[in-house]
Order: structure tokens, then sequence, then C-alpha cells
């Protein structure tokens, strides 16, 4: 057996199922996956699953497009944000200038208006990198901002700038309820965190992690960089697209340009590096810890029995993201996905069958 940092190669698996229960691994998937698509449903509160739920599964829906990009193809990307707008907006015009449009067509239309344009403020990738390709990115970030703010076509010609979704359905069932939209968003999140996971495994999976870790024997090899980077650009921004419109229309329901700005891309960025770079599960664990900080510590105050300020509060959240990601980075550069692999090695102590 040969290891490396990021991972091991195998020769074979057979010998390899007492230290690897893969069947152990599925069934807990099967189990979890029972959980969260009936057990929540059933006595999770609709205040649970509208303001805790729905948001943590577009968040990680969003993380995992921007994971592809940065985690696997190493592009830092600061413009996240940007591309859920385009998303966003691209599905509002869809289902309000062709009435009828069926909103699963919508999101998937609106992603392909993002990944066209990921790709293109992806084609400074081919020159530049690191810390100029993450500017270049950023410049996507206030561009948006701009212009929905200023091109009323966007936006309907709405007179404020803010835009209201329009009524949701699927195969003639209304999407209206917490239940209901919590059930839409995690099967989108199902359906495209699998699609992943298995592009990732595939030739494409393996091209953009040859162009991360070094583009110039990618290339030697006969991988092509410039393909690498674009086709992660375009699936990045096809995720982060769809993450959008979800963001919109199922959560926001109404919204100005402002829901997109610069603080959900450091959010987001924020959500990798704490839940780990290259890993579906690091894009979860992110984001609800993204999601569940913020009411941790509205609540500790109260819990300690001292008055504290909302802004002091405030201050405090940005002061623990700062913390934390200092942390991880020195004393666990894989963040929350690499401690949950370890712990679950570790429970893996007792006799596998042949």
């Amino acid at each position: 057996m040969f290891y490396r940092e990021n991972g091991q190669f195998k020769t074979s698996y057979a010998s390899d199922a007492q230290i690897f229960p893969i069947r152990q691994d599925r069934w807990f998937m099967l189990a979890l996956l029972l959980v969260a698509f009936v057990g929540v449903p059933l006595a999770g509160s609709d205040y649970l699953l509208r303001a805790l739920l729905v948001p943590f599964l577009i968040l990680a829906l969003a993380a995992l497009g921007l994971n592809v990009l940065v985690g696997w193809c190493g592009q830092i990307s600061l413009g996240t944000g940007a591309f859920m707008a385009v998303g966003a907006y691209a599905a509002f015009n869809l289902m309000t200038r062709l009435p009828g449009m069926p909103l699963l067509l919508a999101l998937l239309l609106a992603g392909l208006v993002a990944a066209v344009v990921g790709l293109v403020f992806g084609l400074p990738s081919l020159r530049i990198r690191g810390l100029y390709l993450a500017v270049a990115t950023l410049a996507a970030q206030f561009f948006a901002d701009w212009v929905f703010a200023h091109v009323p076509w966007l936006t309907h010609d709405a007179a404020s700038g803010s835009v209201t979704a329009p009524r949701l359905q699927v195969f003639g069932l209304a999407i209206d309820s917490p239940v209901r939209k919590y059930l839409f968003c995690l099967a989108i999140l199902c359906v495209i965190a699998l699609l992943v996971k298995n592009l990732v495994r595939g030739r494409k999976g393996r091209e953009w992690m040859a162009t991360r870790d070094m583009d110039v024997a990618a290339s030697v090899i006969g991988i092509s960089p410039v393909r690498a980077k674009l086709s992660a650009f375009a699936v990045s921004s096809f995720i982060t697209g769809i993450a959008g419109a979800l963001w919109a229309f199922v959560h926001l329901g109404s919204w100005e340009p402002a829901a997109f700005n610069i603080d959900l891309s450091l959010k987001l960025l924020f959500m990798i590096i704490i839940g780990g770079l290259g890993t579906v599960m690091g894009s979860l664990f992110g984001a609800a810890f993204i999601v569940l900080l913020p009411i941790f510590l509205n609540r500790l105050p109260g819990l300690l029995g001292l008055q504290v300020s909302t802004s002091l509060v405030s201050h405090l959240e940005f002061m623990t993201f700062g913390v934390l990601i200092v942390l991880f980075l020195i004393a666990e550069p894989h963040g929350m996905a690499r401690l949950w692999m370890t712990a679950k090695n570790k429970l893996r102590l007792w006799p596998f069958p042949h």
C-alpha cells in the first residue's frame, strides 16, 4: 500500500477491508439520508426548517460549487456572490418573461447562464494566478453589484430595485411550506453532490487536481491547464448559479442586489476553509458552522447571564471567524472534514467480515 499526504493509493481492496469497511460507510449514509428525508420533516418545527435548515442546504450547495474551483482546481475566487446573483436574476427573468417556464428548467438555464459568465471571468486564470486572480474575480463581484443595481431591465423595471420571486411549483406541487422548501433544497443538494463526487473521481477531477498541484507538470503529461481551469470555472459557476436562484426564490422570497454582496462571497470562502478544501463533507461542515455560529453567539451571553449589546455580539462573530480560520490554517489546514475522517478512522476498530 502506498500513501500520500491527501489520501492513499491502494493496490487492492479485498485485503484492506478490515481497515476500510466501505459497507459501514454506505449504511451510515443511508441512515443519514433516511433521517434527513423522513425524520427531520416529521419532527422539525417550521422555525428550524425555515430559518436554519433551508439556508444551510443552499449555502452548502454554493460552498460545494466554490470548492470545485478552489479546493479541487486550486483557483482562488472572491466573486462567488456575483455568480449567485447571476443565477438568481437569470431565473427571475426566465420565469417572469416566459410564462409557464418550469421551475427546474429555469434553475438549469440559470445555472448555464452563470456558467457562461463564470467562463468569461475565468479567462484571466489562463495568465494570472494567486492574489492576482483573486483580484480579478473580485472585479466580477463589483461588476455584478453595479449591473444589477443600474440596469432596470434585469429587475423587470422595478422602481426600488427589489424583486419578488414568482410562485414556485414542481410538477404541479406548490413549494410554499417550510417542509416542501426543505425537501426541495435537500433533493437538489443530494443530486448535485453525487454528481460532483463522481465527477471528481473521474478524468475531469484528476485534471483539476493535477492543475492545482502543478499546472506545468500537468501540461507535460498531456493535461491541458486551459481546459481544466475553464471547466472548473464553468462547473463552479453552474452550481453557484443554481444555489443563487434557490437563495433568492426559496429562502429570501424578495431581494435586491445587496443580498449578493461581497460579504456573502467572503462567507462562502470561510465555509470551505473551515470545513475543508476539496471535500464534499467540508462544504457541509462549513455551511453548518456559518449558519449555527451566529445563533450560538447570540444566545451565549444569555446562557452565561451577561448583558451584551447586539453590536458587540456582531463584532464577536467576526472575531471568532478570524480566530478559527487562523487556528484551522495552523493546526488542521484541511479543516473539519479532516477531523471527521480522523475520528471515523479511529472508530473503525471492530473486525470487518470478509
